[in-house]
């Protein structure tokens, strides 16, 4: 079994995404993936797997491995040619050597993939590639099977969401009135009674410091910082870019300046399940965004003090069970991260 020296164009062809506007956009099961993922769904597909894709803009170095048809967006490259290597393997080297990967176009951030295909890299047999993707995706196996457990318990928990807050089956319903539309003693309130949006503060990537804080943005958990801005736990709001997204944040964490934060004394389970019916959208016709007193005029139902927090008794199981696999998950990932290069360099071998 032998490495062989090439450029990364040797092992992998890559293309530029396909833009899709979302007002062309038809809901359906195909995954539409960007720079930072999954980012919403489509009813036609513009490639089959299995799919590699990174970022070419936003989001660099990131790679996702895909095993159904999908839609790679025009902020993202997607290998179109494997050349006869396994394609996870493609992934894996390809995850390896964007790491840490800086463009050469100061003034307009991004990765060229005619740059890309002339770095340099090395590259085993295909006997060797699957005995290091059979290590490596052990990995992250475990880590989607964690992730579906997590989609799980959300589910669960927006189920019973609506089964108490919109249906009005919570517990004692058959002997409460129902006045005006609503049970009694539950009103209408603007979200600007109910909590403040706090404004995130900026934290360029080359400015943070890899640590145990997660740092947010409006498309989730962008990377990792040795300080906190925030006391968890809490929610996150997008304000640019993932207009509205509503993200669950257990620890302390840095919330940059494209999201919203709401402070820990204000934020509980009911709340962050009660977020995605404030209908939050783009109010910014020239620059998108999240209005802050557009939110504010959006109005929840809100249930008396004492069911709200029967409700978040009997979801806060739930979130525990969600935050530890998360953590799991976190620890599966920076072992394999410490894996990757190793097995990628043959310094360990399989």
């Amino acid at each position: 079994m032998s490495w062989q020296n090439c450029t990364l164009g040797d092992v992998v062809k890559l293309q530029r995404g396909h833009d899709l506007p979302e007002r062309l956009r038809v809901d359906g099961p195909i995954p539409i993936v960007s720079s930072s993922g999954i980012t919403g769904r489509h009813n036609v597909a513009k490639a089959e797997p299995p799919g590699v894709v990174t970022g070419r803009y936003g989001t660099i170095g990131e790679v996702f491995f895909l095993e159904e048809p999908y839609w790679p967006l025009n902020t993202a490259l997607y290998v179109v040619d494997f050349k006869g290597n396994n394609p996870r393997f493609a992934a894996y080297l390809l995850r390896n050597t964007l790491k840490n990967y800086q463009s050469e176009k100061a003034a307009v951030p991004g990765v060229d993939r005619n740059v890309l295909h002339l770095l340099k890299v090395r590259a085993p047999d295909r006997q060797l590639q699957e005995r290091i993707v059979s290590v490596l995706s052990a990995y992250d196996d475990l880590i989607e099977n964690n992730r579906r457990r997590i989609a799980l318990l959300e589910e669960v928990g927006r189920m019973l969401y609506r089964e108490w807050f919109v249906r009005f089956r919570f517990p004692g319903h058959e002997h409460v009135k129902i006045i005006d539309g609503l049970p009694e003693g539950w009103e209408r309130r603007p979200f600007g009674q109910i909590a403040v949006l706090n404004y995130g503060k900026a934290l360029k990537e080359e400015n943070r410091l890899e640590g145990t804080f997660p740092v947010y943005g409006s498309s989730g958990v962008v990377g990792s910082h040795q300080v906190a801005l925030v006391e968890g736990p809490t929610i996150v709001i997008g304000r640019k870019g993932n207009v509205g997204s509503i993200y669950w944040a257990p620890t302390n964490f840095w919330p940059i300046d494209t999201v919203y934060f709401i402070s820990k004394g204000q934020a509980d389970f009911w709340l962050y399940l009660a977020l995605p019916s404030a209908g939050f959208q783009n109010t910014d016709a020239g620059v998108p965004g999240l209005n802050r007193e557009f939110a504010y005029s959006r109005e929840l139902i809100c249930p008396t003090p004492r069911l709200r927090q029967l409700f978040n008794e009997a979801v806060e199981p739930m979130f525990v069970q969600r935050t530890t696999l998360e953590n799991y998950n976190s620890k599966l990932a920076q072992a394999r991260d410490l894996l990757l290069p190793r097995l990628m360099n043959g310094e360990i071998t399989v």
